[in-house]
């Protein structure tokens, strides 16, 4: 049974983020979800568990050399995206995840560092970056 469910979206044009957030009741359902593949509209769907924040480990707990970034203007290319996170320390893999059927980028990306340093600096500095072209 689902008790809750939301299409995350764009906040100044209201289009959708390519993704969102469904609430079971249980984690049987849950489970039972996980072992099939899904399609919304012909188109096969990533299915994963999430941690809710409250599962989360505190600050200053287990350190990471990986981060996500969201909003990635579209006219970035990834050698800028490898490039602004660079000053940070050094990169060993980046990726700006794309559409399969328009090769347009997501929006959303990786960067893998070589330590866990530079994650703790960017973390630091705060949740928003400037990203875009100069």
């Amino acid at each position: 049974m689902i008790i809750a469910s939301v299409i995350m979206k764009d906040k100044h044009t209201q289009m959708p983020r390519g993704f969102g957030f469904v609430t079971f009741a249980g984690l049987s359902v849950l489970d039972k979800i996980l072992e099939e593949e899904h399609s919304i509209d012909g188109r096969v769907v990533e299915v994963k568990r999430t941690v809710p924040m409250e599962d989360m480990p505190p600050k200053g707990g287990p350190k990471s050399k990986k981060i996500f970034v969201g909003g990635i203007p579209a006219s970035l290319i990834e050698d800028e995206f490898k490039e602004h996170f660079s000053s940070y320390g050094i990169v060993v893999e980046h990726q700006i995840m794309v559409d399969h059927n328009t090769g347009r980028s997501r929006g959303f990306g990786f960067i893998t560092f070589e330590s866990e340093e530079p994650v703790e600096k960017i973390i630091f500095e705060g949740r928003m970056h400037n990203l875009a072209k100069k």
